[in-house]
């Protein structure tokens, strides 16, 4: 064997044996370099397209990171068959562990699908209070798997994007103004005039409420124990709150001022005593 060994070396046979070999590995590893600096330029296109479409920082980074990948697979896959392996059975085998993942990690794939939706679409900007997941409160931060809302006890909430996209959004700093929705009853013995001029007399003293649209004073219903008018003043979204409760305050303390009830439940109790 080993005089074989000798001969097949002296023979110079070796030589013409690998050299196919070493040529394939030399085409290979310039494929797999070259490959890579092209994938390189191709990212700083990309890089620049998402910058001049103003895509979010999030997002931009989890897609370059997703199609750099994509590309350096695939010129991984090119210098691996130009060295004669076989690459179906390895895509075949990561076919198949990919989609065991996908099943294991579904849950978290999919708030990655709807944090992507939700970075595209804008539902929702940082610094708006929105409704949505079964949480109110102040968008801090949106990233590809969750969003971080702080409450107005300045709790933090981390709410998975998959709960909040999949369900209704409520966005209430979409809007540059908003309407207040009052509900002021008096009793059926008060003067509905005098009671109206006066809720209106309250409004025009409150430079907060907005001219246009003009305010809503208007009997709204008729109930069991009195007569409810609807006060719908438009404000700035910021000032929804304060005026809120400067209306409510100030109605109340005007109708006192001039004699006009607000009815309120009562009930009567009744003693019989047994002789």
């Amino acid at each position: 064997m080993k005089d074989k060994i000798i001969a097949f070396f002296e023979s110079g046979d070796w030589l013409t044996t690998l050299e196919p070999i070493a040529i394939n590995f030399a085409v290979a590893l310039a494929i797999f370099i070259i490959g890579g600096w092209v994938v390189s330029q191709i990212m700083r296109v990309i890089d620049k397209m998402m910058n001049l479409r103003k895509i979010d920082e999030a997002l931009q980074g989890f897609l370059q990171a997703i199609i750099r990948t994509v590309f350096k697979f695939v010129v991984l896959l090119i210098a691996v068959e130009q060295l004669g392996i076989d690459t179906t059975s390895l895509l075949a085998l990561l076919g198949a562990a990919g989609l065991a993942v996908g099943l294991a990690l579904k849950d978290s794939l999919s708030s990655f699908a709807a944090g992507v939706m939700l970075i595209m679409f804008k539902p929702f900007t940082i610094g708006n209070f929105v409704e949505a997941g079964g949480v109110a409160g102040v968008v801090e931060r949106i990233t590809v798997f969750n969003t971080i809302f702080r409450t107005g006890d300045n709790k933090e909430i981390i709410v998975p994007n998959a709960q909040i996209y999949g369900g209704t959004i409520i966005n209430y700093s979409a809007k540059p103004t908003r309407r207040i929705d009052l509900i002021m009853g008096i009793g059926y013995g008060d003067d509905m005039k005098k009671a109206r001029e006066v809720i209106m007399q309250v409004i025009a003293n409150e430079e907060r409420v907005l001219k246009d649209p003009e305010p809503v004073v208007a009997v709204h219903e008729l109930g069991e124990s009195s007569v409810n008018f609807v006060v719908r003043p438009w404000v700035n979204t910021a000032d929804y709150w304060p005026v809120y409760w400067a209306l409510t305050e100030n109605i109340k303390a005007a109708f006192d001022e001039n004699n006009i009830t607000i009815p309120f439940p009562q009930r009567d109790v009744h003693i019989f005593q047994e002789k």
